[in-house]
């Protein structure tokens, strides 16, 4: 099993853990999402990060806008950088309300990830994007309560460890309220279709 396949495995295993456990369906009259509905979940309902401009950072700093919020490092070989780019290509996808999308990338591995390495990463893909850290003590505390998965693969070398991780995104209405979980490999263009939803209820 190659690293992707077996990312891929953890993200699945842990979601149907708690999908299972936490999936509201959406009533005839409401929205079809393409992604997982969370709505009303009682976890992931906050954070206080520093970004990597030095600031502390929680979801009230970003009402007005949809927020996606994605776990990972900045050495991740491949799932991680995906998804940021899959990122990028939603908001453009949302045209007009690309500047309504706001992307956050939170480091589990804030022991390398130093904050003008996390600028440079997300100046790769987007520079309104921002990543988020903190302690590694902390980081932990965070993973539990947003229920992602993170541990520590050693390499050849004491600093030269990967990071298996939960692949898949977080997205919050425009109020700061948890609403959706989007997995790993979804089509920007469903996603896009999901945030436009979040936007437009009426439309």
């Amino acid at each position: 099993m190659n690293k992707r396949h077996a990312l891929q495995k953890i993200a699945a295993g842990a979601l149907g853990l708690w999908a299972a456990a936490h999936l509201i369906a959406c009533g005839p009259s409401g929205p079809a999402f393409t992604a997982i509905n969370i709505t009303g979940a009682d976890y992931a309902k906050d954070f206080a990060l520093t970004d990597h401009n030095g600031q502390l950072r929680s979801l009230k700093d970003f009402r007005g806008k949809i927020v996606m919020v994605f776990f990972g490092y900045t050495q991740c070989p491949d799932v991680c950088p995906t998804s940021m780019v899959e990122m990028v290509r939603i908001k453009q996808l949302l045209g007009p309300d690309g500047d309504k999308l706001q992307g956050l990338f939170v480091t589990v591995d804030p022991e390398r990830d130093q904050p003008e390495m996390l600028k440079a990463y997300m100046e790769n893909f987007d520079p309104t994007f921002l990543a988020l850290y903190t302690t590694p003590e902390k980081t932990a505390a965070l993973a539990k309560d947003y229920k992602v998965y993170y541990k520590k693969v050693p390499g050849p070398t004491p600093t030269s460890y990967t990071i298996d991780h939960t692949a898949g995104s977080y997205v919050y209405d425009t109020q700061g309220n948890l609403r959706l979980f989007t997995r790993y490999g979804t089509q920007p263009e469903l996603t896009a279709a999901d945030i436009r939803l979040l936007l437009h209820p009426a439309a």
